[in-house]
């Protein structure tokens, strides 16, 4: 029997409310590709104008509230006071990023390098993330590691596991009780013929060893060609190992470009799985973030855009009829179950969204809102002189 969809929008505008998605503080820096990093002007030239751009975003959306920090990209002398001025422009502090991928010393490897001195330096960054965690209030350490091999014979494979695992141990025990570990994966890159944590399973596997604070970040930009990645967050949600999301979007590799532009499809795909799983129930513990550098787009509209699209999804995946889908998929009925999920996709939730803005006393439409807010062109006339923030600081 089909819910009728008067319900659907209700029970979709209950879970907008409360939805939240968090911003790279990265994103509003310089950035560009291997080629070229492209300067604009206005943009941040510390952490602190980083934090009001992402609070400039927040204000639009309502839905923004968070920040996710990079160490070192953004270091200061007081974290605390850096807390205290996210809260004092409406939003707080979100996951810690770790950086054990730019220094030579790493240049085979941090946690997994054969040299011990170097294993203990790239270990006492990440204790040293979990310090900020602890002055900033933040719940979530998120580790990537470039770490890998470039040829056959170049370490051994195996005593590498080993390292990684001993060193996941150490900063897993220096978590507080209610702070999580995030452990990203990455199919390649820089790491070309061997990378020491490639895959879904292979983060799986070490969370699970490591325990119930130890959770999984999907970065929807670094799987091969056609992987289904709803089935892995589907997979994951149900073994309760799912902690994160890095949105973005990806047309070859890892490109970071803004979520929901190579294949909405696929984001609204993801989204039910997520809805289906449990993941946007009111006590979820998923972090929705960005993970976007932006090359050639102004970096707040380039977020607001992002926070729009995911918004857009998710609306979508909620008015998904689950009872009509249900009922179809028992009956083995193919082109049913297929159309049902096809109806919600192709619904146009714009104006639901529209009406929930409005309701909140947002502006429907963000972009345009932004756009008349002269936030640009104060920026621009404010930020003049010192060092612009980038990809690497």
């Amino acid at each position: 029997m089909a819910t009728p969809s008067s319900d659907r929008r209700a029970g979709a505008l209950e879970v907008l409310r409360r939805q939240h998605i968090e911003l790279p503080s990265w994103a509003f820096g310089n950035s560009g590709t291997r080629f070229k990093v492209f300067a604009q002007q206005g943009v941040p030239r510390d952490p602190w104008e980083k934090l009001a751009d992402a609070a400039q975003v927040h204000r639009l959306t309502g839905v923004a509230p968070t920040v996710a920090l990079h160490i070192p990209w953004d270091r200061v002398d007081d974290y605390a006071a850096l807390a205290e001025h996210a809260r004092g422009l409406g939003i707080s502090i979100g996951a810690i990023n770790s950086n054990v991928f730019q220094d030579d010393d790493y240049m085979l490897g941090s946690v997994t390098n054969p040299d011990p001195a170097v294993r203990r330096k790239a270990v006492d960054h990440l204790l040293e993330c979990v310090d900020i965690m602890d002055a900033t209030g933040s719940r979530d350490l998120k580790l990537w590691f470039s770490d890998g091999t470039n040829y056959p014979g170049q370490d051994d494979l195996r005593a590498r596991q080993d390292r990684l695992a001993q060193a996941l141990s150490e900063v897993y025990g220096r978590l507080g009780p209610d702070q999580r570990m995030l452990l990203e994966y990455k199919l390649f890159e820089p790491a070309f013929y061997a990378t020491d944590v490639p895959d879904w399973g292979t983060a799986y596997a070490h969370c699970l060893e490591l325990g119930d604070r130890a959770v999984v970040c999907v970065d929807t930009g670094h799987h091969a060609a056609h992987t289904n990645i709803e089935f892995i967050v589907a997979f994951l949600l149900r073994a309760g190992k799912l902690g994160a999301f890095d949105f973005n979007s990806r047309f070859y590799a890892d490109d970071d470009l803004m979520v929901g532009s190579a294949d909405p499809f696929q984001l609204f795909r993801i989204m039910y799985e997520v809805v289906r799983g449990g993941g946007l129930d009111a006590d979820t513990q998923v972090a929705f973030m960005l993970d976007q550098c932006h090359n050639i787009e102004p970096k707040i509209a380039g977020q607001i855009r992002s926070v729009m699209n995911v918004q857009e999804a998710t609306a979508k995946a909620l008015l998904v009829d689950a009872d009509a889908l249900a009922d179809a998929q028992r009956e083995g009925d193919v082109l049913a179950a297929n159309a049902v999920l096809m109806d919600a996709y192709n619904t146009d939730v714009r104006p639901l969204l529209a009406d929930l803005r409005a309701e909140q006393g947002l502006d429907p439409d963000p972009m345009a809102a932004h756009a008349r807010s002269g936030y640009t062109e104060r920026v621009v006339a404010e930020r003049k002189g010192g060092t612009q923030a980038g990809w690497g600081a």
